[in-house]
């Protein structure tokens, strides 16, 4: 008699009810599931406001192009690898705020390219912009 109640007890321990655990824990889930989303992420900050049409860039614009047949122009008007350094350094002494855009057809290699950017560079210009195309427009 002694060993069934025994047994009983070991049976009872053996089966602990955890329905209100598996309850509570998708209780949770769902709050949290709610709520994140709701959740403001940083400071409240209101940033302020610039009318785009008086923004004015100070700065000159300079285009240079190694066209596909690997000449280059200087600003729509031909000129020659030896007569390039000279004509960004007049360019440069004019105007030493100046933004040089370098353009380059996709056909020519690289070598080409980086030939040109150390004739820049020896020209002194600082601020150099490779012109690329993303997604069909020039940036």
């Amino acid at each position: 008699m002694a060993r069934k109640k025994m047994r009983s007890q070991l049976d009872a321990i053996d089966q602990i009810n955890i329905t209100p655990l598996l309850d509570l824990t998708f209780m949770l889930l769902i709050v949290f599931m709610i709520t994140t989303p709701l959740m403001e992420n940083g400071i409240d900050v209101t940033p302020p406001t610039m009318n785009a049409d008086k923004l004015q860039t100070e700065k000159t614009m300079r285009n240079l192009t190694i066209t596909r047949d690997g000449s280059l122009t200087l600003e729509k008007l031909p000129v020659s690898r030896d007569l390039l350094l000279q004509e960004l350094q007049k360019i440069k002494q004019n105007d030493p705020d100046a933004v040089l855009l370098l353009r380059a057809d996709g056909s020519r290699e690289y070598k080409e390219v980086i030939e040109v950017m150390r004739i820049i560079r020896d020209s002194g210009f600082k601020n150099v912009q490779l012109v690329t195309l993303s997604d069909g427009q020039e940036q």
